[in-house]
């Protein structure tokens, strides 16, 4: 009965609470980006797949600028990540509006992360029932490793997730993903700004 009624109606109210409260503090981090990204603008969205696969647009706070080089290509990531944006990114504030897309329903507060669309085709048949719930903001996977570990083992724990979720995983997953946010671990991966791209093997 949680999975499927109470989960959605505890994540639209709590999503509603949070951005009321922190209304103001999302104004200034959206002022204080808008100069930081060199007029890249604050807000970044993306499509993603969203529970079945439906494909939504996630909105989060933009924590690089749209610098290119001479050929007119995106320079790394590594290089257009502001300092910034680092601290947006390291304390997790970049995240906080897709508590938009948790209201709407397109996301959840816990789920699975929603990933890149052209990453679709790549998983196995048991990678893709990640897709059989709503994506959340955090999940079993970035409260134990975030992009500091594999994709593969990624992938396991969001199946797990999948198959075992409930009020009380939820609740753990919640106060985890707070002592991630104060201890800043597997915010990247070893040698990448981010984590590298899914390949379909790693």
């Amino acid at each position: 009965m949680y999975k499927y009624f109470f989960k959605r109606l505890i994540d639209f109210c709590i999503a509603f609470i949070v951005l009321s409260i922190l209304f103001l503090l999302l104004i200034i981090v959206t002022i204080w980006l808008h100069f930081a990204n060199k007029g890249a603008g604050a807000f970044f969205t993306q499509e993603r797949p969203g529970k079945g696969g439906k494909i939504f647009k996630v909105i989060k706070f933009k924590t690089m600028t749209d610098e290119r080089d001479a050929g007119g290509n995106l320079l790394p990531d590594a290089d257009r990540l502001t300092n910034v944006g680092r601290f947006v990114r390291s304390t997790s504030i970049d995240e906080l509006p897709q508590l938009i897309n948790v209201l709407k329903g397109d996301m959840a507060l816990i789920g699975p992360r929603p990933l890149l669309v052209q990453y679709l085709p790549l998983y196995s048949k048991e990678q893709a029932r990640r897709h059989d719930v709503r994506p959340g903001i955090t999940g079993w996977a970035q409260v134990n490793g975030r992009n500091a570990i594999s994709w593969t083992k990624k992938f396991e724990l969001d199946v797990w997730y999948v198959d075992h979720c409930s009020f009380w995983l939820d609740v753990k997953i919640i106060f985890l993903t707070i002592k991630k946010v104060f201890v800043r671990e597997g915010i990247s991966q070893e040698g990448q700004a981010t984590m590298e791209a899914f390949n379909g093997k790693n």
